[in-house]
């Protein structure tokens, strides 16, 4: 027969084993727990220093902290740009009309080859072999900097042609100011790169209201007026899933491009 002195201390031991049992479970919940908040800062580190106008973007309380966090950025593995930029073929003193067929209606932009040659060069190149053809514009920004950026045969911010090209014209659009930004008018059509210099590859941006940038983005292009409007009203609608940055609420698809002398 069990005496009540061993039934106290049989009791004891039951309840310190369930306390033990609970604080493991809480420990292997909290190292859980540390493991995930460590992946996601990992992946935040690795987005953020990936991305070109490196436009991968937190909201700051400024227009400038803005602009620099919501920049226009493409990222590529290095095997990506590992090839050679196209042969020099285009007329250095022409312009040159980028048109693109897009389920949003037609977008046309042009380029001054005299003074983005190695971007208009590529862009041409580009689009001759249909390298555009069935992309879509997959980021849009709504806040800080307002631009939608195309050009990714990826789809996802990390694509590009293999190569990368040239920094041109980054005193084109003025000094900059004491924020250390220029402003890139509406209408504007710009390079993203991966945040560091001449990493531009095939993913460019379009400027729908006046956006503060650091000039490190080599501005080669500009919307006609009925382009402009079209590109605001996929501003006007928004993100998906009601964002400021991501892909936009009117998807962008590409079925056509074309790059033709003026």
């Amino acid at each position: 027969m069990v005496s009540s002195d061993q039934r106290r201390r049989q009791l004891a031991r039951e309840k310190f084993e369930r306390q033990q049992q609970r604080r493991e479970e809480a420990r292997r919940r909290t190292r859980r727990l540390s493991i995930v908040i460590a992946s996601s800062v990992a992946v935040v580190a690795v987005i953020a220093g990936g991305t070109y106008l490196a436009m991968g973007d937190d909201d700051k309380k400024d227009k400038s902290d803005a602009s620099a966090s919501a920049s226009p950025s493409a990222s590529a593995s290095p095997s990506e740009s590992s090839a050679p930029e196209p042969a020099m073929k285009i007329d250095k003193k022409a312009e040159y009309t980028m048109s693109l067929k897009t389920s949003r209606g037609d977008l046309a932009f042009t380029m001054k080859a005299a003074k983005t040659p190695h971007t208009t060069n590529s862009f041409k190149a580009l689009a001759d072999k249909g390298f555009f053809d069935g992309t879509k514009c997959h980021r849009l920004t709504t806040q800080g900097i307002f631009v939608l950026q195309c050009g990714d045969p990826k789809g996802d911010g990390t694509g590009g042609p293999g190569y990368t090209i040239p920094d041109e014209n980054l005193t084109g659009l003025g000094k900059a100011g004491a924020d250390g930004t220029v402003t890139y008018p509406a209408g504007t059509v710009a390079m993203a790169n991966t945040g560091q210099p001449h990493t531009g590859g095939s993913q460019f941006f379009l400027v729908y209201k006046d956006s503060k940038l650091p000039p490190t983005y080599t501005p080669f292009g500009t919307m006609d007026d009925a382009s402009l409007k079209a590109v605001k009203d996929i501003g006007a609608a928004g993100v998906a899933g009601g964002a400021a940055d991501g892909a936009p609420k009117k998807a962008v698809d590409i079925s056509k491009a074309a790059v033709d002398k003026s």
